[in-house]
């Protein structure tokens, strides 16, 4: 009988504390519960919504994907290269997208036929990328050349930029995709148990394969979205956006050993940390104290996640 009410609190938890905090910061703090101040945090968002929902998808496989960060690096460069070659923000964008999915195809395919851990693969993956990004842009800030560019992510539709709405179509798909297909069904599989997936029939190494490949791709659209945002793009060697993503999937509950999560906890996640750095922001609380303090949840989410696998067990 005690069993289903801390089951359904475990199941959705993220849900009243996300809630929760919303509620706290909009009665207490000036400015937040404001329509330029919440589309100001989705617009923020956006980039990382767009990695970290398809990420999800690589996390529940069974697979960790630190090459995100270089391939949101390094894939708007290679956009502004063909945009500055050739004037076409469409042939700019296909590229951007094209280079990312091609890196995760790699990682996929490392990963499932090699048999290299997905950590170590994507790891080593993320300096080769990034060194591509430094030969690609000369070692120097590109920007784009026309003003189309520029629109990809600062186009207003409806109140909302077209960033946010690449945004929220992204997560969209990326749900649905893990809710209501059957490729879905065969990544919880694979990450719940792989060797029992493969006696069912499925074909594990190609779901590795497609979930990395996936995870590219929506990590070179969302370095290109960023470069239209901030109108340029710069090599790098910089894994912060990967920690941001990982931090969303993992605060949103999805389990890091893989065959357990959701998008929409993923969405939750995000939505959790980008209210809770807005609400510091607002209140004017020291970066030194919310890294702590962000480090601190992280820390609190993955116990959780380890206490509540070890409570099925």
């Amino acid at each position: 009988m005690n069993a289903t009410p801390f089951a359904a609190l475990a199941r959705y938890g993220i849900v009243w504390v996300t809630l929760a905090l919303f509620l706290v910061l909009a009665i207490t703090t000036d400015g937040f519960l404001t329509g330029p101040n919440l589309r100001n945090v989705l617009d923020q968002q956006a980039t990382l919504l767009i990695a970290a929902s398809v990420a999800t998808l690589t996390m529940i496989a069974g697979g960790f994907d630190v090459s995100i960060s270089a391939v949101a690096v390094a894939a708007p460069l290679v956009a502004l290269r063909i945009e500055n070659a050739t004037g076409s923000v469409i042939l700019a964008l296909l590229a951007g997208c094209a280079f990312g999915l091609l890196v995760g195809a790699v990682n996929g395919s490392v990963v499932s036929f090699a048999k290299i851990n997905s950590f170590i693969t994507t790891l080593a993956t993320s300096f080769i990328v990034f060194g591509i990004g430094f030969l690609v842009s000369d070692r120097s800030i590109m920007r784009p050349e026309s003003e189309e560019y520029r629109d990809i992510a600062r186009t207003r539709v409806a109140e909302l930029t077209t960033a946010t709405w690449i945004s929220l179509g992204v997560v969209a798909i990326a749900w649905i995709t893990l809710s209501a297909t059957r490729f879905g069904r065969h990544v919880y599989a694979t990450g719940g148990n792989i060797e029992a997936a493969k006696l069912a029939g499925i074909r594990t190494g190609r779901i590795i394969v497609l979930v990395f490949a996936l995870s590219g791709l929506a990590a070179g659209l969302a370095g290109v979205v960023a470069s239209s945002r901030s109108i340029s793009a710069t090599p790098s060697d910089d894994f912060s956006f990967v920690f941001g993503v990982i931090a969303a999937i993992v605060v949103g509950g999805t389990s890091i050993a893989g065959g357990n999560g959701a998008v929409w906890r993923t969405l939750l996640g995000a939505l959790f940390i980008a209210f809770m750095v807005n609400g510091f922001n607002l209140h004017q609380i020291d970066p030194i104290w919310q890294r702590i303090i962000q480090g601190v949840v992280i820390l609190v989410a993955v116990a959780a996640d380890a206490w509540s696998r070890n409570r099925r067990t």
